[in-house]
């Protein structure tokens, strides 16, 4: 099973051989065997590789994140095909029903705020009280906007009444960046499984190819605030963006067991999908900090 993050900083070219990725840095010469590899993470754009190597990484499933010149994602190696049944799966998606997209939106809603709830839990901010109350509230497809709304009262209250997504600091560029590694490994695992990212559950905004992941990714975010609130007086540099992508080798609970959160990913992402295509029952992410 692939278990590495490799991250490639600095200049050096990048070559296959024998199924080996093979980084070159001046006189230096590394091999790294692709069975090892689960995320390539491109942090330079001093960087060239081969067109063979794509490839490579693209049959072995591979997620390969590139970075631009402020060192922030900016784009993703995605396979066109990755199952024997893609298009099978395609047109039972297309096919989803409004009312069970609506059902398991709740469901993922409900999910969201609870793991929102826990977190401030954790901080000891009297505000999960209030936060845990939107959770019955929330109705089938939000149509309430229960997750916007606790959405806001959550970030004023793990960050201060003050702060807004939308300024430029370090607490949002850490966010940002925690979010667009989540969102390519949840990427990763949708087309591992032979579905469409463009086609969502309940994002819909078609300037959008992530909709479906930006759907999944919902309960997992909790995981990254937590990390950059007790983070928050740091430098966001290399090592802090380091230590974000190590967040993904970090043990996690799911069904009753400890797994690393990459491996969550992958059984959430599958078990959720299959809510749609075979009535499988929701199964939750609980983020217990």
């Amino acid at each position: 099973m692939s278990f590495r993050t490799v991250v490639i900083k600095d200049q050096a070219k990048l070559n296959y051989k024998n199924r080996f990725l093979v980084v070159k840095k001046s006189l230096d010469e590394k091999y790294i065997h692709l069975t090892e590899i689960d995320t390539l993470i491109i942090d330079s754009i001093s960087v060239s590789i081969s067109s063979y190597l794509l490839k490579e990484l693209s049959n072995y499933k591979i997620n390969v994140i590139f970075c631009d010149e402020k060192h922030n994602p900016f784009g993703e190696l995605k396979s066109f095909y990755s199952k024997h049944n893609t298009s099978k799966k395609i047109v039972n998606q297309s096919k989803w029903k409004i009312k069970d997209k609506d059902a398991l939106w709740l469901l993922i809603v409900k999910n969201k705020i609870l793991n929102q709830a826990n977190l401030l839990k954790k901080v000891r901010s009297d505000t999960f009280v209030l936060i845990s109350s939107y959770i019955d509230e929330v109705k089938i497809g939000d149509k309430t906007n229960r997750e916007g709304h606790a959405a806001k009262v959550y970030f004023n209250a793990l960050f201060g009444k003050d702060f807004s997504r939308n300024s430029e600091n370090n607490i949002n560029s850490a966010l940002n960046y925690g979010y667009a590694v989540l969102l390519s490994n949840i990427n990763k695992e949708v087309v591992n499984n032979g579905y469409l990212t463009q086609l969502g559950i309940h994002h819909k905004n078609e300037f959008n190819d992530f909709n479906l992941s930006c759907d999944l990714m919902e309960v997992f975010r909790p995981v990254i605030d937590s990390f950059v609130y007790f983070n928050k007086e740091r430098e966001f540099d290399k090592d802090y963006k380091l230590d974000i992508i190590n967040i993904f080798n970090n043990s996690f609970k799911y069904k009753n067991k400890s797994y690393v959160l990459k491996d969550i990913i992958k059984m959430y992402v599958k078990n959720t999908l299959e809510c749609l295509d075979s009535n499988n029952k929701y199964q939750e992410f609980i983020y217990e900090g």
